[in-house]
């Protein structure tokens, strides 16, 4: 990480935290609620009336109270609209979504991992909030953090509440190590995210600390998930099946089960975001998933991925070109719809292929499994040359 805090920086705290946010996301305007994956639907005079109750400091429209009170439980008889609902500009585009990866470091050494070398670097915290207030500007309402590992990053609680505190839905992408200190879950407790995704990978000690390569590990996932479920955070686990722990797959299913939380499975390896090929060996052959037919991605389009350094691509794997958000700012955004427009061309290899409707996989993905010269059916189901 390089630089410091600017003496003029904001600390998180320092502005007033809303109970709702009023925003529009495309043709439609929603009213949401921190921490809470449900929405009210607002027709757009509705939205407007609500607007302007915010800004003349008036009353919350009486309207508002029933459906707030059926989604949210919360009663707003009478409070003012001003510091009780944010009321989110329309952005310049159509971006709604977006990740940020805030570092690509981690305290994990997973096998399978496809960032490599896991290197912890990026902005300085002057930067990140530069980042966040472009991402605000831009219009994302729904912002996932993830890494590397985000929470061990020194600069991620700043980050979360500071993006609360801009009026986005933040969801974290987490491996749980951090749970279990005290300041971690203190600040999640008191700002829900809208969804925490924990990484699973196995259900004992034994498979869990050799898949990450640190012991003690499943230790200290398994007391942060518990502090996390007992304060009824949303919680969804990511279960990670590989060739290590395949074999506990059952018992990771039942995990979730018995805790009451949402799963998802995820077996299909990547190369690493360089290209190379080292996590594949740790698939379980017998356990990948049939992908459905590639007919689009939105990619670029209506959501796009930031890393570390503040550069803004259409996602995770379609890393170049990208857009220097700290130089250019939400300007630089309008060039994406194209660039996401020219990574999806099939081109190279994937030319004269009379089969290409059956493509599983998009274009950049297909082509970081080519550098990486992955076998063919992790990515080209026609059976031909790629």
């Amino acid at each position: 990480m390089t630089g410091q805090l600017a003496p003029t920086l904001d600390e998180p705290g320092e502005h007033p935290m809303h109970a709702l946010i009023a925003a529009p996301v495309g043709d439609a305007h929603l009213l949401l609620r921190p921490g809470s994956p449900k929405a009210v639907k607002l027709g757009a005079a509705k939205f407007t009336e609500l607007q302007s109750a915010v800004q003349a400091a008036e009353a919350v429209p009486s309207w508002l109270v029933d459906p707030v009170a059926r989604s949210w439980g919360i009663d707003l008889t009478d409070r003012p609209a001003a510091g009780t609902v944010l009321v989110r500009e329309a952005g310049p585009y159509e971006f709604s979504r977006a990740t940020y990866e805030i570092n690509l470091g981690c305290d994990f050494d997973c096998e399978h991992c496809y960032l490599g070398e896991k290197k912890f670097e990026g902005v300085d915290l002057a930067g990140k909030e530069r980042l966040l207030l472009t991402l605000r500007d831009a219009g994302v309402i729904w912002l996932q953090i993830t890494g590397g590992e985000p929470l061990i990053d020194p600069h991620f609680p700043f980050v979360y509440e500071r993006a609360h505190e801009l009026g986005m839905q933040v969801e974290i992408l987490s491996n749980g190590s951090r749970l279990r200190t005290d300041r971690m879950f203190n600040l999640l407790a008191k700002y829900p995210p809208t969804k925490l995704s924990l990484s699973v990978y196995g259900a004992s000690a034994e498979t869990y600390d050799g898949l990450t390569r640190r012991r003690g590990a499943y230790e200290r996932f398994t007391e942060g998930l518990s502090r996390a479920v007992g304060a009824r955070l949303n919680v969804d686990m990511s279960l990670i099946i590989t060739s290590r722990n395949a074999h506990e797959q059952g018992d990771m299913r039942q995990w979730a089960v018995d805790l009451g939380v949402p799963y998802r499975e995820y077996a299909n390896i990547s190369p690493t975001i360089y290209g190379t090929g080292e996590t594949l060996p740790t698939q379980s052959p017998e356990h990948l998933t049939q992908r459905a037919p590639f007919t689009g991605c939105p990619a670029g389009h209506t959501f796009f991925h930031v890393d570390p350094h503040g550069r803004a691509s259409i996602c995770k794997v379609g890393r170049d070109p990208s857009i220097d958000l700290l130089t250019e700012g939400v300007e630089g955004l309008a060039r994406l719809g194209d660039i996401a427009d020219s990574l999806m061309l099939r081109t190279g290899g994937c030319s004269g292929c009379t089969l290409s409707a059956t493509c599983r996989v998009c274009r950049p993905m297909a082509k970081v499994f080519q550098e990486a010269k992955a076998p063919l059916q992790n990515y080209c189901q026609h059976g031909g040359t790629p």
